[in-house]
């Protein structure tokens, strides 16, 4: 199958720069019935990687003195118009290379995926508190979850992100992340008179009472986590005088505590399950009179997804796992697969995905992080349908039931 190149005028349904690649998301030729093109953010993606400004559009065509490529034949429909001279050569190969990997495939999807309950809550209480706001600035204090989309869709909606709180005015609303912060902070909103609503997640505010008991008992706190993230950055805040932090087995080895005796450990929520497991050991090797929780501080959302990408994984030959990059619970999804020998790529949506990714890829594998909403998982499933019939499996390891309820300030709110 080869792109046929034809001489087309075409009409896209919403304005477009000059310049810009017309990429159909629905095309009506001249005396025909519409066609849809599901595989257009797939172009539109390889295209902007080439330098190339594409919009995705519905486009009506009709005859006339551009260049389109059309590249048509069984389940396959792309099609693609150049604006110049240029952007037509990088359209031809940008939609070979499309073709080239064009095929039936099987999905399988790992089940629990997407949203967790801690995220669900966190973006409720901002959805909450805006429309209580009447147009009034809801602040964030960093991301209140690690996705790009969901930051996005919260800004246009009138959500005001900031890094730190004293790029917050007096006087106003400000909801803390899901992922924590420190006393510090909440001392600083108190001496502020800000009006704080608390986003923390409820499993990562079990672990900073656990931090607050072991310190309090006299402890060295040894804290299993990725130095920089906000959760733990929030935890260690707890007590930083007596807390340790480290990421690895080789940390571990070159640790050094003055009372030996009186040691316990933390971890992040969104760590390795695997990974963290030989820190763990390593610690109890070191520390015989080592404490601990007596489960594991590893969030419950954490390990289903991981549980359920391992059982996709191993029948897949790529898998695909949507989260932004500083999910930390979506890149560990990454190395997971990549540890059991199946080649993985974190993409934040569906116009990520490359097509030589595919190109040995007759199983792909199809899973997303806790911060990443449902729907981009939606449109993958359906622009890989554009390249051919798709088989789609649901692999479920565990249903998961928990719901976190809103704070009171928010609940308050709505009255």
């Amino acid at each position: 199958m080869h792109p046929l190149v034809w001489h087309i005028r075409a009409t896209p349904a919403d304005p477009a720069p000059s310049d810009a690649v017309l990429v159909a998301s629905s095309y009506r030729l001249v005396d025909r019935l519409p066609s849809d093109c599901a595989a257009a953010p797939l172009l539109v993606g390889e295209l902007r990687r080439h330098g190339i400004s594409a919009v995705s559009t519905h486009v009506d065509v009709g005859v006339g003195e551009q260049i389109a490529s059309a590249p048509r034949g069984g389940d396959i429909d792309l099609l693609a118009i150049g604006a110049d001279q240029r952007s037509r050569t990088i359209v031809d190969s940008v939609l070979g290379s499309w073709l080239s990997v064009a095929a039936p495939r099987t999905v399988l999807l790992a089940s629990p995926r997407s949203f967790c309950a801690g995220v669900e809550r966190a973006i409720g209480i901002v959805e909450r508190a805006l429309e209580q706001a009447e147009g009034s600035p809801v602040y964030v204090r960093k991301e209140i979850v690690h996705n790009k989309h969901v930051v996005r869709d919260l800004e246009k909606r009138g959500a005001v992100f900031v890094n730190e709180l004293h790029e917050v005015p007096d006087d106003v609303t400000v909801v803390f992340s899901a992922h924590g912060v420190s006393p510090a902070v909440r001392d600083e909103a108190d001496r502020r008179g800000l009006r704080v609503i608390d986003g923390t997640c409820p499993l990562v505010s079990k672990v900073h009472s656990e931090a607050r008991r072991y310190a309090g008992r006299g402890d060295t706190v040894v804290l299993i986590g990725h130095r920089g993230h906000e959760e733990v950055e929030g935890t260690f805040g707890e007590a930083p005088d007596q807390t340790v932090i480290v990421e690895t087995v080789s940390d571990v080895d070159n640790l050094s505590i003055a009372d030996p005796s009186r040691v316990s450990y933390l971890t992040q929520t969104t760590l390795a399950v695997d990974e963290t497991a030989d820190v763990v050991e390593a610690l109890r090797a070191k520390f015989s009179a080592l404490r601990g929780a007596a489960s594991d501080d590893i969030c419950y959302a954490t390990t289903n997804r991981q549980s359920s990408l391992r059982a996709v994984a191993d029948q897949a030959g790529l898998v695909l796992v949507v989260g932004s990059a500083n999910s930390s619970n979506s890149v560990r999804l990454v190395e997971l697969a990549e540890r059991g020998g199946t080649p993985a790529h974190r993409i934040d949506d569906v116009t990520d995905i490359r097509p030589e990714w595919l190109a040995e890829a007759s199983v792909v594998g199809l899973t997303a992080g806790a911060s990443a909403p449902p729907n981009l998982i939606e449109e993958i499933v359906r622009a890989l349908g554009g390249l051919g019939p798709l088989d789609v499996r649901q692999i479920e390891t565990t249903t998961e039931t928990i719901h976190f309820g809103l704070p009171s300030a928010v609940l308050t709110l709505r009255e």
